[in-house]
């Protein structure tokens, strides 16, 4: 039986998951014996991954994922993924944080945001990976359209790279979600996709970025970290912090690598 609701924690999960075992048929008893030793992995894995791990096809694991209450894999992965990425306090709450940290004037603002924007310079030029960094050019110079896609706070990235591709001349498109469309059929063999995102993660960039590593169109992925779930569809990852002050990330070194990245694939084809 269907569960009437989804499970609204990863506690309320494992509890489902521990009430439900016993009635469960074998194969979906080994998809449960191997997601309750493995649930850290839920938010960094794919359905191919999770089953090959529980030694199912994937649709017994999407079978699943809808007897413990979810509409399918994906509900559930985004469950793990909002519970374990780092959560910031809204921006009203940042704000009060601010004043009543005494930020004083918008003077000492600027220069705290400078200052934050600088070390966060510091950070990416000490960080950079160079070999990386030329891969990810080599990639898209030999690509023929660019496809970007960033949402929210990733999106002034995208957008901007967008319009640097532009007037370099380069064929890129804007992966931006108007009118709930998605446009992943617009990729085709021979392009590549820049995936822009960071915690907490944009699941409409994490689906592009799986539906490009499926039709074979290479992804450049700029996150802030390593270990983001972006990297397991990226042909290269390009890490990227940013420092932040009082709880606001701006995007001085994200736009710094950005605009290296379309300046060196420009001058890669040329």
């Amino acid at each position: 039986m269907h569960a009437d609701l989804p499970p609204a924690t990863v506690d309320e999960f494992h509890a489902r998951l521990a009430a439900s075992f016993e009635s469960l048929p074998k194969r979906l008893r080994q998809c449960a014996d191997y997601i309750a030793a493995n649930s850290d992995r839920i938010a960094v894995s794919t359905v191919a991954d999770l089953a090959a791990g529980a030694d199912v096809p994937p649709s017994a694991l999407i079978r699943f994922c809808q007897i413990i209450g979810f509409s399918g894999f994906s509900e559930m992965q985004k469950l793990f993924r909002d519970a374990y990425s780092p959560s910031l306090p809204d921006y009203g709450t940042r704000l009060e944080n601010l004043k009543s940290g005494g930020a004083g004037s918008p003077a000492r603002l600027l220069g705290e945001f400078i200052e934050s924007g600088r070390l966060s310079l510091e950070s990416l030029a000490k960080s950079v990976n160079e070999g990386a960094l030329e891969q990810a050019v080599n990639l898209l110079a030999h690509a023929g359209t660019l496809h970007i896609v960033g949402y929210r706070r990733a999106f002034p990235v995208a957008s901007y790279l967008c319009y640097v591709f532009e007037k370099l001349n380069i064929p890129a498109m804007l992966h931006d979600g108007a009118g709930k469309l998605d446009h992943a059929n617009a990729l085709r063999a021979g392009d590549a996709l820049i995936a822009i995102t960071f915690a907490p993660y944009s699941t409409e960039t994490l689906d592009l970025a799986a539906a490009a590593r499926a039709r074979g169109v290479p992804v450049v992925a700029l996150s802030d970290h390593m270990a983001s779930p972006l990297a397991q569809y990226a042909s290269v990852i390009l890490p990227v912090a940013e420092v932040d002050f009082g709880a606001f990330r701006a995007l001085t070194a994200t736009i710094a690598l950005a605009l290296a990245l379309a300046v060196a694939v420009a001058a890669a084809r040329e």
